[in-house]
């Protein structure tokens, strides 16, 4: 009996104290005063920690929007040390450390694919400069990017910038020689060009930032500058497969330096016109030489001795073949040499080098690339 009745007590006692807990937990006063005082420092934290923790999720996401970075470097940006949570300070960091790693990672993979860029500076009529370059990446997908073909516009644009300063300390042009050049420039002076003159990074921070967001090898495959040198002279180009209408940016692109003779009765523009036509049929048929004076006697030999050797079994005299071998080259120039070609886009296709004797135009000089 003694043993029910201190069960029963016990019991007791339990629910008793199991209802005063919930009781004593869910009076509204003493919930009030614990969440809700506004004297209570624990809500004080709790609004300081939510409005630090959205001020860093904001500041990380446009530091992702701007750089391109994943998303975990700019968290590592943010709270590097020294740049307590400031957007310019973890903007550097990111230049510094995160592209010096990615690009480390990166380095020695294949980039086979890319675009072709090309930039023409003809504000000053009587001081025009051209480029054309190509900067190669590991994937397609990564090279129809907008961060990429910037990239490829800004070593274009610098090219011109780096073969304007070299044109600066060689005199003054005039219309009575041709000192036309073509020059293959220096990647290693293109990546210390500045990109512009406001913007005071160099070619290397703008190759070092598309790394970083691109997440690919990048590489400065070819950088060729154009140089006219005649006041007269006009740069035309043509760039196709562009991927965007915001740079001169594609698959392939060609430069045609134009200048005219005394019989010459078109405009600037017109010339230009007829430039960027020309341009077009040099990607298309992509002659190698101008014209077959400017094909190296080895080469030349080199291909004389294939036709011969083709003509072995024939049984001919050594005259025929002869003939047979100059024919034969005549169809060489015109898969080789510009202005021995059919235009492929006048109409009419005629051949260039009369199309442009009618127009009172020489060709100088062009240059071409494709991916």
């Amino acid at each position: 009996m003694f043993r029910y009745s201190a069960l029963r007590t016990v019991h007791n006692i339990a629910s008793f104290t199991s209802r005063s807990s919930k009781h004593h937990h869910h009076h509204p006063n003493v919930y009030i005063h614990r969440h809700y005082s506004s004297s209570s420092p624990v809500l004080l934290k709790t609004k300081t920690t939510t409005t630090n923790k959205s001020s860093m999720m904001q500041l990380i996401k446009k530091l992702r929007n701007t750089t391109g970075a994943p998303m975990v470097e700019c968290k590592k940006a943010i709270s590097a040390e020294g740049v307590d949570g400031d957007y310019d300070k973890a903007t550097e960091w990111l230049r510094k450390n995160g592209s010096a790693k990615a690009a480390s990672k990166l380095a020695g993979r294949d980039a086979s694919e890319g675009l072709v860029g090309i930039a023409i500076n003809d504000e000053d009529p009587t001081n025009v400069f051209g480029a054309i370059v190509r900067v190669a990446s590991e994937t397609d997908f990564a090279s129809r990017s907008p961060a990429f073909s910037s990239l490829v516009n800004t070593v274009a644009e610098s090219a011109i910038t780096l073969s304007r300063r070299h044109r600066s300390s060689s005199g003054t042009m005039d219309n009575t020689t041709s000192l036309s050049d073509v020059a293959v420039m220096d990647v290693k002076d293109i990546l210390a060009t500045s990109v512009g003159v406001e913007d005071t990074r160099s070619v290397k921070d703008a190759l070092d930032e598309a790394v970083l967001a691109i997440r690919e090898n990048l590489q400065i495959a070819s950088a060729t500058a154009i140089v006219p040198g005649r006041s007269d002279a006009v740069l035309a180009g043509y760039v196709h497969g562009k991927v965007d209408g915001k740079t001169l940016a594609g698959t392939a692109a060609a430069i045609v330096e134009l200048i005219p003779t005394a019989s010459a009765s078109s405009s600037v523009e017109e010339i230009r016109e007829i430039g960027k036509r020309l341009a077009m049929h040099i990607v298309a048929a992509k002659p190698t030489y101008l014209s077959p004076d400017q094909i190296p006697d080895s080469v030349l030999e080199k291909e004389r001795e294939i036709l011969l050797e083709q003509m072995k079994e024939t049984g001919k005299s050594a005259d025929i073949m002869e003939k047979i071998v100059s024919g034969r080259l005549r169809k060489y120039y015109e898969q080789v040499c510009l202005m021995e070609q059919e235009h492929m886009v006048e109409e009419g296709n005629p051949k260039i080098n009369k199309l442009m004797k009618n127009l009172g135009l020489e060709v100088v000089q062009f240059e071409s690339d494709s991916i």
